[in-house]
């Protein structure tokens, strides 16, 4: 469904290290980085994407990576200063930092730059398991990292951390989230680890806690975050204060997005379909035909999957009036409205007698929450 607001994504592929559980586009950074070249490909690239558009100002933006935080504070200024016009007023802007990247912290200049939100890459206090995770950090390099953020004026940061770690216990999970918490950060995004395919982890698995042990690390972090008032809004996401990070959140309300930068990725719903575009992930390659964007129509029969694997990861789903608006604008198939609602209840009843949904939201159950891959299959 489209949304009166869009955001933009923009993805820098460098990081100092591959982390072995890594399945995203970066690539480990060999000598120096030029940001102005990076910076000066990307504004063409958006350019190239917003001509003849009818794309709205973005109300979020999203520097993901990779380590953006690789890039000085001028190249972001630079960048936001190319976006002029297109970023609407008290847009979130977004950053991923990395903790381990310490010459990069000068949260003073990101902050100065246009950036009002980090989100730092802790993902585990121990710091066995930032060896075994190949992190470059330690525990009190994050410490430091969200301190110095915090003295630079941001009041809307988000810690990374992850769980079911190789042979980790659920006391071990729980001091992750204790150390997190003594930090005082505003929004949590606590994940598994899972090990992706063409990762070094999938070559060399390391051995995961047991099916029952990650059920109760799970259920005792769930009360334990409750216990210290984050929400939890998305199947991964915890917030405090209604600080939900809204760029997320307009992906999983099927919103569109622009996406630019190496391997970026981006979403736009036309009068008569949904589209999905894509940047060339190799950074050389992408500096070279930064203006090249692939697209992809997606198939009609498709769109009512990729729309429950995004709608469902949120706790509370979506109305069913908006749910109704986005199979009327995907115009699945040509059907007419009551005939796609027809195609969806066919999938959604049976899972609603099994008590995995809820009758009054397209949203699952607490049940169908922790069962959430079962039930978005049955509609893909």
């Amino acid at each position: 469904m489209t949304t009166n607001s869009w955001g933009l994504y923009v993805h820098f592929p460098w990081c100092v290290a591959k982390c072995p559980y890594c399945d995203f586009n970066s690539h480990p950074l060999r000598g120096t980085l030029d940001a102005d070249a990076y910076v000066a490909a990307l504004l063409a690239d958006f350019r190239s994407q917003t001509n003849n558009t009818s794309i709205t100002p973005f109300q979020t933006v999203f520097l993901g990576g990779g380590t953006p935080s690789l890039l000085p504070p001028d190249a972001f200024a630079q960048l936001f200063e190319g976006l002029a016009g297109w970023l609407a007023p008290n847009a979130e802007i977004t950053m991923e930092a990395n903790p381990g990247s310490r010459e990069h912290w000068d949260f003073v200049g990101y902050r100065s730059a246009g950036i009002n939100r980090l989100s730092i890459g802790a993902q585990s206090f121990a710091a066995a398991q930032l060896h075994k995770l190949g992190r470059i950090h330690q525990a009190s390099d994050t410490e430091r990292a969200f301190n110095l953020a915090r003295d630079a004026g941001f009041n809307n940061i988000n810690l990374d951390l992850m769980y079911a770690l190789p042979a980790q216990t659920t006391a071990e999970a729980m001091a992750d989230i204790n150390q997190a918490l003594a930090l005082g950060p505003d929004h949590l995004s606590w994940y598994q680890l899972t090990i992706e395919p063409k990762t070094e982890f999938a070559q060399r698995p390391p051995v995961l806690p047991e099916d029952d042990s990650i059920s109760q690390i799970e259920q005792q972090g769930y009360a334990q975050l409750a216990a210290a008032g984050f929400a939890r809004y998305e199947v991964s996401a915890y917030a405090k204060g209604k600080l939900e990070c809204q760029h997320n959140l307009n992906y999983w309300r099927f919103g569109d997005y622009l996406g630019i930068g190496a391997g970026a990725h981006g979403k736009r719903t036309t009068a008569h379909c949904l589209q999905r575009t894509q940047k060339y992930s190799q950074p050389r390659r992408y500096l070279e035909h930064s203006i090249h964007t692939e697209v992809a129509t997606v198939a009609a029969p498709d769109l009512v999957g990729e729309f429950a694997m995004n709608a469902l990861r949120l706790v509370e789903g979506v109305s069913k009036d908006r749910l109704d608006q986005a199979l009327g604008q995907q115009r699945l198939a040509a059907t007419t409205l009551a005939e796609a609602r027809q195609q969806l209840d066919e999938i959604w009843q049976p899972l609603i007698r099994k008590g995995l949904m809820r009758a009054d939201r397209f949203a699952t159950t607490a049940l169908g929450l922790q069962h959430l891959d079962s039930v978005v299959a049955e509609f893909i």
